[in-house]
């Protein structure tokens, strides 16, 4: 009897995901929890784990294919839970085997009984031509034959180092050569290599500029944040207000205390942790910011779980900072490092993921001197950070250089007032230039 394997629930609003890579092929037996496939959301990648143990005997959606969360995408059949009979699968796969016991030991390729026939039983599992293949799933190796690519040339962002699509079309680029050459393009992966430059997915356009524009298939990924950063802007009315603030006290305490900080709690004293606490001082003066419109009502958020956005490995993610209120300095930036190491490694769950009352943008590390962030619902406000540069001021009549940032809030204007929303920001602006406040919850 065959048991299904569907998707689970991978976390609030998320309705579909992308099958990126089997990791089991069929007619492998597999143990409870061993992960089957890695799915891709519009947030992280996810590896299904097997619910039961037995014969892998169905892959029921191919790599790419989307699914909703709770369909089928594989059967395991429980009776056949020992390697036996896996060999089902061996005679497609490895048709010049002459010896009839050769299909008894093709399962388990690692430990072949017999010295005699393990020349001929190795390549029994797969047709893959070389050992790194074997850990690629085939949109990835099609990719690589129609460009004449080798894995060891490619460096892989997925779970345990694996190459994604992604990785490859993002080496080529970088590689500032020929067009990305979209898969299936042809059936020789030899002849592709050679014909790569001439197969364009627009050989006319290419041809008269010259090779001048470089068409690059957008991953799933992407085309899933594009859609909810569209639908964000349809379904909120967003507008964004301004202020900057003097950051000159908050960045002579970082130096004179930063050492003494780091040497204590072992980890750096950044300006997320001043602009997190100045975060929580608004919010809680103003409630609407950190609400939610669900259906004909306004939720009203009385916890501070602060989403920081951070570059990650596969680009922009936003991990949450939960009960930011009961953290210490330390605490915060212990807690904001260590989901900052997830990202770059993707090892960021759902969890890490899910549940955020506001969002805090820091577009600064990148140079930004101002921008307008756009609102990650459900949530109704986020806050954008920016440059921090000298600039001449008027302190006290006088003109002073002094360290400033321009900060922006955008805010869904349905449920929070223009009044609010600048309150807000003049109150996050308050505790920053005068740090005190925020240790006097005045």
């Amino acid at each position: 009897m065959a048991t299904d394997v569907k998707v689970p629930p991978v976390g609030e609003s998320i309705t579909e995901a992308v099958v990126v890579e089997w990791l089991v092929p069929v007619g492998t037996v597999v143990k409870v929890d061993q992960e089957l496939v890695a799915l891709e959301t519009d947030k992280i990648t996810v590896n299904v784990p097997s619910p039961v143990a037995g014969l892998l005997v169905e892959h029921v959606v191919k790599v790419d294919g989307k699914v909703e969360i709770g369909a089928v995408i594989a059967r395991i059949d429980e009776s056949a839970s020992t390697p036996t009979p896996a060999p089902a699968s061996a005679p497609a796969s490895a048709p010049a085997n002459t010896p009839a016991p050769a299909p008894t030991s093709a399962p388990a390729p690692a430990s072949t009984p017999a010295p005699t026939s393990a020349p001929a039983s190795t390549p029994a599992p797969t047709a893959a031509p070389a050992s790194s293949d074997v850990a690629l799933m085939p949109a990835v190796r099609r990719l690589l034959d129609d460009n004449g690519l080798q894995a060891s040339q490619i460096h892989g962002t997925g779970p345990g180092g694996r190459i994604l699509k992604e990785d490859v079309l993002n080496y080529l680029a970088n590689r500032n050569s020929a067009p990305v050459v979209p898969p299936k393009v042809t059936s020789s992966p030899a002849a592709t290599a050679m014909a790569a430059p001439a197969a364009t997915p627009s050989p006319a356009s290419s041809k008269a500029d010259g090779g001048k524009e470089e068409v690059v298939v957008m991953s799933k990924l992407r085309q899933t944040i594009a859609r909810r950063l569209v639908e964000a802007q349809h379904t909120a009315a967003i507008l964004t207000t301004f202020n900057e603030i003097d950051m000159s006290a908050v960045m002579g305490l970082r130096n004179t205390y930063k050492d003494s900080f780091e040497k204590a709690h072992g980890v750096k004293l950044g300006f997320m942790g001043f602009f997190a606490k100045a975060v929580i001082e608004g919010l809680k003066a103003y409630p609407s910011v950190n609400s939610e419109v669900r259906g004909d009502s306004v939720v009203y958020k009385h916890h501070y779980h602060l989403g920081v956005a951070v570059g990650g490995g596969k680009g922009l993610v936003v991990p949450v900072v939960r009960d930011v209120d009961q953290l210490s300095f330390a605490e915060f930036e212990k807690t904001l490092a260590g989901l900052a190491d997830k990202a770059k490694n993707n090892t960021l769950s759902l969890a890490d993921l899910s549940n955020g009352t506001f969002t805090i943008s820091n577009g600064g590390v990148y140079g930004s001197l101002m921008s307008t962030p756009i609102l990650n619902p459900p949530q109704v406000g986020i806050l954008g950070l920016h440059k921090i540069e000298d600039r001449p001021v008027a302190v006290a009549g006088k003109v002073e250089i002094r360290s400033m940032m321009y900060v922006a809030l955008s805010y869904d204007h349905r449920i929070v007032d223009g009044r609010e929303a600048v309150s807000f920001l003049v109150k996050v602006k308050q505790c920053l230039e005068d740090p005190a406040r925020m240790l006097l919850e005045i």
